[in-house]
């Protein structure tokens, strides 16, 4: 999905225009992936633009940096400030996406990134449903991957790096040219993990289920612990479990959930359909309650959004 140009981007304490937010070629984290970055959403709200979670998010990238053993040169309280800053400066008031990157820069060379200088950048710029509007309304079709997911002790899934999303990035590109709208990553031990950029969700006699952090791999997702909340608030039993692939065959329903692609609907994976094909009805009301939810429209989940102005 093309990006959107903005007028700023926010690069280690400085608002610098779009088109000069640039870095030299030897940039560190270029060549080796050794960084870690968020996804945010703000949603236009009836106080004006917010962003949904923006603390959790920006205490996740530091917990991703301390993993990495990367030391991150602002607080967490700068660099919250410095996301709603480069949604207001930039005129937001629709809402965006917001990608705030933690890199090494230029100044060594080599796999030792001890050296290395800590950049920071926070761009932000209007971006819809990750995985187009017919896939919210109707399902994605999903193919379960030739690739596996990381195990955690080669690389630590627990934390969201730069380099790792290669492996996603593969397992995306096998997806799209099989005809499937996205793909499912098993864990190295063959249980399902999660999905190129999401976290996934199975219903079976009315309980959610959903693989967990520890032993599939997965990384522990903002909207799948908001998911989570709002399904237990709706009466609802959720449950983290492994999941072997033919549960997804025969699940009831399924969805899976992110911050760029939201909640969106399983309608078949592998070939096979999901339940009826079509999205379940717990799908649907866990659905239509986040996006109330992230437009301030809920007023028990109104501290998950932190305002702009």
């Amino acid at each position: 999905m093309p990006i959107t140009p903005t007028e700023k981007i926010w690069m280690d304490g400085e608002l610098v225009d779009w088109a000069e937010a640039r870095v030299h070629v030897l940039t560190h984290t270029m060549h080796y992936g050794s960084g870690v970055f968020e996804g945010i959403r703000a949603y236009p709200t009836a106080r004006g633009v917010a962003v949904f979670r923006l603390t959790d998010h920006i205490r996740r990238l530091f917990a991703s940096a301390k993993i990495f053993m990367i030391e991150i040169p602002y607080t967490v309280e700068q660099i919250v400030a410095a996301c709603r800053e480069v949604v207001r400066v930039n005129g937001m008031d629709d809402g965006c996406y917001l990608r705030p990157l933690v890199y090494l820069g230029y100044g060594e060379m080599g796999l030792n990134p001890l050296p290395c200088p800590t950049n920071v950048s926070i761009a932000a710029w209007p971006w819809g449903t990750y995985l187009g509007d017919e896939g919210v309304a109707n399902g994605v079709s999903c193919k379960v991957s030739s690739w596996r997911r990381h195990d955690p002790n080669a690389v630590p899934t627990a934390a969201k790096g730069t380099g790792m999303y290669a492996n996603s990035s593969l397992a995306k590109v096998e997806a799209i040219k099989a005809g499937y709208d996205e793909a499912i990553l098993l864990a190295p031990n063959g249980t399902v993990s999660e999905c190129t950029g999401e976290n996934i969700f199975v219903v079976r006699d009315g309980v959610l289920l959903t693989p967990p952090t520890s032993d599939a791999g997965a990384l522990d997702g903002i909207t799948q612990s908001s998911v989570q909340t709002i399904a237990r608030d709706l009466g609802f039993e959720v449950r983290h479990e492994q999941i072997i692939r033919t549960d997804l065959y025969l699940a009831d329903e399924a969805f899976l959930t992110g911050t760029a692609a939201e909640v969106v609907p399983i309608r078949a994976v592998d070939d096979r359909e999901v339940g009826t094909g079509k999205p379940g009805p717990i799908t649907r009301e866990i659905q239509q309650m986040y996006f109330a939810t992230v437009r301030g429209e809920v007023d028990r989940y109104k501290d998950w959004l932190e305002h702009v102005d």
